[in-house]
């Protein structure tokens, strides 16, 4: 069935604008950007695709972040999602640069593992917030313990926390949508459907199952080879969950080009419409180029976000990209990829297509 938040696909073709700005060659500024507030981590997940970052005890500066996101709201950024290297959580102003970031004008989401997601913070974002999804990756809390890497503890916080915020949202009036994701891993494969019975009951909107990509700098291999040939069973039992106020969303899409190391673009074109500021305050083009100087743009503690985005080192950085870098050495389904299909389309489109 289609589910309502287009997970499983993308969004750019309600941005026709900004689309058609950047084939006519401008230099657009991004729509998205990924922010990771903390790069500190209370987990050490056994899937983990950042860990070659190594969790380090860096965090944004918070009046810095804010001047920075009203200035990229002003250029035309439309959305943070904070998440990045750590748990956005670990920083003690989470709560008032999201309140901020509302009041610039942005739409804020989170992924988080919600075991610091207090009630006491729930009050002060859920009204400020389009949607959190909560990174949890098992079913019972042995399982959760052995995954992330943790106190077995931390599960049923982490549903507490949960509870509460949806009670909170309840009583607020709030429209900031309620999720969960698990990681379709091996070990907890049987665990998925108990988890949406959880989700359900707790009065989440949603729990996504993706599929495992395997993050070409991770030093994490465990899970590199994972098969996904056999999941007609699951999303039966999973549809079996589903009700008017709860959705199952079982990435079929995502697993199938998983399956099928299917890429239908020869160029990565979606890097304009996106970007992502690590821990330590630096802009990059791209998660896959974390810590590669070469794919650099900048820091928002020595520049503004317009010198960054409009300056010599992104140019240089994005000339050498279109020129040389093959996508076939990317991640299969990374973040942009549904958009790359999009662009390359739109580039290369197939005969006919004025025939409407």
């Amino acid at each position: 069935m289609a589910e309502t938040y287009h997970i499983d696909s993308h969004k750019l073709h309600y941005h026709p604008a900004r689309v058609a700005r950047w084939a006519a060659g401008e230099n657009i500024s991004p729509i998205y950007m990924e922010i990771s507030p903390s790069g500190a981590c209370n987990h050490r997940c056994t899937f983990c695709a950042l860990d070659f970052m190594e969790y380090q005890r860096r965090f944004l500066d918070t009046e810095t972040l804010k001047t920075r996101l009203g200035e990229m709201a002003r250029l035309g950024l439309k959305s943070v999602m904070y998440a990045g290297e750590g748990e956005p959580f670990l920083h003690k102003d989470m709560a008032e640069i999201t309140r901020h970031g509302k009041s610039v004008g942005l739409d804020q989401a989170f992924t988080t593992n919600a075991t610091l997601m207090t009630p006491k913070i729930s009050e002060q974002i859920l009204g400020v917030t389009s949607w959190i999804k909560v990174s949890c990756n098992a079913g019972t809390p042995e399982s959760y313990a052995a995954i992330h890497r943790t106190k077995a503890a931390h599960f049923g916080q982490v549903l507490d926390n949960l509870a509460a915020a949806v009670e909170i949202r309840r009583a607020g009036g709030y429209a900031c949508t309620l999720g969960m994701q698990i990681l379709l891993l091996p070990e907890v494969q049987g665990e998925v459907v108990q988890l949406a019975r959880t989700a359900r009951g707790i009065g989440l909107d949603y729990l996504v199952v993706k599929p495992y990509s395997q993050h070409p700098l991770s030093r994490t291999v465990g899970y590199k080879d994972t098969d996904y040939q056999d999941i007609d069973a699951l999303a039966e039992e999973l549809e079996a969950v589903r009700t008017e106020s709860f959705q199952p969303i079982l990435r079929r899409n995502t697993i199938r080009k998983w399956q099928e190391k299917d890429r239908s673009y020869k160029r990565c074109l979606g890097l304009p419409f996106w970007s992502y500021l690590d821990a330590g305050g630096n802009i990059w083009g791209c998660s896959m180029f974390l810590n590669d100087e070469r794919f650099l743009y900048g820091n928002i503690q020595e520049q503004n976000f317009q010198e960054i985005w409009e300056g010599e080192k992104r140019a240089k950085a994005r000339a050498w990209f279109e020129e040389n870098f093959d996508p076939a050495q990317c991640r299969i389904n990374c973040r942009i990829d549904e958009i790359n299909r999009y662009l390359w389309e739109l580039k290369n489109p197939a005969p006919h297509v004025n025939f409407i």
